[in-house]
């Protein structure tokens, strides 16, 4: 698709530098047209939308008083930086923003010199500013502004306190604009909600301090007068507003709340804070899908909607004659209800991802027993190991990237002490469009390693309803991971009847001769393809569906070493200590020396594209494992002649 067209001003902005020679009276009319080519853009080309809108004045002011890229602006999360990348030399180039090959949808340093930190999970900002503003100190750049982005969602998490704890005691010059929408992707929740939104009622209090401030810096021996002044202001804060403040408490000057959708107001903010060196907290208060009527109304939906008409707001969905297999998600969160309503030990734990995760419908059917607790993987690992203390069956669901954060707790909290946890990890293996930041690409080896751990993977979606069923069980006393991809399964009658599946057992999907084919996961369906593919050249690949990496299925595997002596293994995860390494382990363990050809997620960072793209380019589709039986066949015949 080609280039969008901008409008008038923004036509005339390549970079910073272009921004900066409007007036200030202009950049009403810049920010509109920043707005409206989004809203082209995203229409025609998907992606994130809601938050880039909300934040298209503060972007604009940003940009335009800040020294970009000498001055560090860092995006947290990354969702809301469109506009950024925008005015920052990829204009021309947006239309490729999360295609294959194309730019990144989130900032990425080996892109563009004005992303100074490469983004994609929440919550990194202030640590990420901070870590550049006490370079910046020792190296003597005292003009040098570090400037750190953070949503209201990703406070909750437990890294913004410990970078602002310690930025506090810095001195560092460091400004976080704290951009306050009630939203992640879902809404947000918990107690920090409700603290923000009475801290509102300071609004009197920072007035006052900051007009007097204003005025000392202007008198002799400004800077003693201000002292003064900051050693008064705790009390005057107790005459004038029922909020103390947390931030202030930490050493933050606390700017705020303001309007983030007043160009102008947001301008002068942050060309006053310019001149105010130490660390610095700027409060604003944005709509999420500012200037789309339908996105402010239904936030989460049009968090990324897909592509849509601009003018009706119809998104756009893909329509079949034929009934279509549902998404893993969904299977996961309609089965979770079913065995719930049969087992009243189990609940539901997500961190901010209830849509994402479809744990959403549990928390409708049943608030008392699943629970969103915000950007805080680690205490969603925790709080369930919590709950299985006491006899639960927490079903703790995370996505497969966002699980890394929660990685010591599972060793510490859950594996040490043979808790029944049972991890739904979602998003396994290549994502998409989202790239590597949230590509699961690591899970089957960081679980596999830890004791006390099974890690499973359903092929289809009756084998993930089996799965499920099995972790809950009163026999099963250890942590238990389901993993399972992004996006739809492949049977369109899904609601099979659940059964048990023996821990540690695979299936044998075909029988053949020559090469044994061995998957883990959802890429056995890939295999299945790869064998009728094979027909053709008159090769017929036995195929195992092994459902476990840990425990691995060691009589099929004595079958196999017995039978074959060219193996593939395939999986939706790392080849470095993935499941195909632990094949290789039990083989060598058991005097087997077959030749073993691993298929999975190179050891390289995969970028951004399409599912199917991705798992092309890294081998293991139907065509890749195909090409991979025949090379391995016409290998062994070169050999013979």
């Amino acid at each position: 698709m080609n280039e969008i067209q901008a409008g008038q001003l923004l036509a005339q902005i390549n970079n910073p530098s272009d921004l900066k020679k409007f007036r200030k009276e202009e950049l009403q009319q810049v920010c509109n047209e920043l707005r409206q080519f989004i809203i082209d853009c995203v229409s025609v080309h998907g992606g994130h939308f809601g938050a880039s809108l909300g934040v298209v004045e503060l972007t604009v002011a940003l940009h335009y008083v800040m020294n970009t890229p000498y001055d560090q602006l860092v995006w947290d999360v990354g969702h809301q930086a469109y506009g950024h990348k925008i005015l920052t030399e990829r204009r021309k180039v947006f239309h490729t923003n999360r295609k294959y090959k194309g730019l990144s949808g989130f900032p990425k340093r080996s892109e563009s010199e004005y992303d100074t930190f490469g983004v994609g999970h929440s919550s990194t900002s202030i640590s990420a500013a901070l870590g550049m503003a006490i370079a910046s100190k020792y190296k003597g750049e005292t003009d040098r502004q570090h400037v750190a982005v953070i949503g209201d969602g990703a406070m909750t998490a437990g890294l913004p306190f410990e970078a602002l704890n310690h930025a506090g005691v810095s001195n560092a010059n460091v400004l976080v604009i704290l951009n306050d929408n009630n939203m992640s992707i879902d809404p947000n929740v918990g107690a920090l909600k409700e603290y923000l939104t009475d801290i509102t009622t300071s609004h009197t209090y920072n007035k006052l301090r900051d007009d007097i401030w204003k005025a000392m810096g202007k008198l002799p021996y400004g800077d003693y007068q201000r002292d003064l002044v900051s050693k008064l202001q705790a009390s005057v804060k107790g005459m004038l507003s029922k909020t103390s403040n947390l931030f202030e408490g930490l050493g933050f000057r606390y700017f705020g709340p303001i309007d983030g959708h007043n160009v102008l107001k947001v301008t002068e903010i942050l060309e006053h804070l310019r001149d105010i060196p130490g660390p610095k907290l700027l409060h604003i208060k944005t709509v999420k899908g500012k200037g789309y009527d339908l996105a402010e109304k239904d936030q989460t939906l049009w968090h990324a909607p897909g592509t849509f008409d601009k003018i009706t707001g119809k998104i756009n969905k893909k329509t079949f004659d034929t009934p279509q297999a549902p998404k893993y998600q969904d299977v996961f969160g309609h089965t979770i209800i079913e065995l719930a309503k049969e087992n009243d030990k189990i609940m539901g734990i997500t961190p901010a991802m209830p849509s994402g995760c479809s744990l959403k419908y549990m928390m409708a059917e049943m608030p008392d027993r699943a629970f969103d607790v915000g950007i805080a993987e680690q205490h969603a690992v925790t709080v369930s190991a919590g709950l299985a203390t006491q006899g639960m069956r927490p079903f703790c669901n995370i996505y497969s990237s966002f699980m890394q954060r929660g990685y010591d707790m599972v060793v510490h909290d859950v594996a040490i002490q043979k808790l029944p946890v049972v991890f739904c990890l979602d998003r396994a293996g290549l994502v998409g469009e989202d790239g590597p930041t949230h590509h699961g690409a690591y899970d089957i080896a960081f679980m596999r390693c830890v004791p006390n751990m099974i890690v499973s993977a359903p092929m289809n979606e009756a084998e993930l309803r089996n799965l499920m069923y099995t972790s809950q069980l009163d026999k099963i006393k250890y942590p238990f991971v389901i993993r399972y991809p992004r996006g739809q399964g492949v049977m369109p009658e899904w609601q099979t009847p659940m059964q048990e599946i023996e821990i540690g057992k695979g299936r044998k999907i075909k029988d053949g001769q020559d090469v044994a084919i061995l998957t883990f996961g959802h890429p056995g369906n890939f295999a299945v393809q790869a064998c009728k593919d094979l027909k053709t050249y008159g090769l017929n690949p036995a195929h195992y569906d092994m459902r476990f990496a840990k425990p691995i299925d060691e009589a099929l595997l004595h079958e196999v070493g017995q039978k074959f002596d060219k193996i593939i293994t395939v999986e939706d995860g790392t080849v470095v200590g993935g499941f195909g390494s632990a094949v290789l382990e039990f083989f060598a363990a058991n005097g087997y020396t077959p030749e073993v050809k691993i298929l999975g997620i190179p050891d390289r960072i995969v970028e951004h594209g399409k599912p199917a793209q991705l798992h092309e380019e890294c081998g293991y589709d139907a065509k890749g494992i195909a090409n991979a039986v025949r090379e391995l066949v016409q290998k062994g015949v070169k050999q013979l002649v």
